[in-house]
């Protein structure tokens, strides 16, 4: 029983990342490792899936097939049918972030979603490509305008809530992946053998939940300056 109060007391130190070597004065921490990991075997997956294409697709083909076209139906309710250029950009943040989100089944990895500058990467890459996408459709002139839209006033406002975007997409996936992660290690620390199964199942489907709630706000954004508010 003290050794399992001690593993408690001491259960951030599972948790956070840890260096894992040095480049030069730089130290690189487990989330890089392990995310170039998740990144090495996306691509392996990519490649042995469409190496041998199909008219019909079957197995990995089709799965992967339903997972675009669901993502295309996304895209052409919320943003119309300009939405569909942005597939490139919106499917690859799904699979990437669920493939992130999922990684913990491998053993011995902490899946990088765990840590909040991963997710704050997300959120400020996300947020910069919409906005360049919107200076790219408007104009300049046009993106700015959008600003003070419905009405001059609206200016701080707006400027605000695109500041505020990168903060929340990032602050949602962390949090939920962190308390997670959290509550799979203490049940795995109190009850190693039965009781977790069934929360890393729940955690497949929260994985998955977090990688559509990114896309979908993505989608939203990007909607929002194509269309307007």
């Amino acid at each position: 029983m003290e050794a399992k109060l001690h593993e408690l007391a001491t259960i951030m130190e599972h948790i956070k990342p840890h260096v894992v070597f040095h480049l030069g004065p730089i130290p690189v921490y487990t989330t890089v490792v392990n995310t170039w990991i998740v990144m090495a075997l996306l691509f392996l997956g990519v490649f042995i899936a469409t190496r041998r294409l199909q008219f019909i697709p079957r197995g990995v083909q089709h799965l992967l097939e339903m997972v675009l076209e669901f993502i295309l139906g996304l895209l052409e309710e919320v943003a119309g049918k300009e939405g569909r250029k942005q597939l490139p950009l919106v499917a690859t943040l799904f699979i990437f972030i669920l493939a992130l989100n999922l990684s913990w089944f491998i053993p011995g990895m902490k899946p990088p979603t765990m840590d909040l500058s991963t997710t704050a990467a997300f959120g400020v890459t996300t947020i910069i490509l919409v906005q360049l996408m919107a200076i790219r459709k408007k104009g300049l002139k046009g993106y700015i305008k959008h600003f003070f839209s419905p009405a001059p006033f609206m200016f701080p406002l707006n400027v605000l809530e695109e500041l505020v975007k990168p903060v929340s997409l990032s602050l949602r996936l962390f949090g939920n992946m962190f308390g997670e992660k959290m509550v799979v290690t203490i049940l795995l620390i109190l009850v190693p053998f039965f009781l977790p199964v069934p929360v890393m199942f729940l955690g497949i489907i929260m994985g998955l939940i977090q990688a559509f709630i990114f896309t979908l706000l993505t989608i939203t954004y990007i909607a929002n300056f194509l269309h307007g508010h």
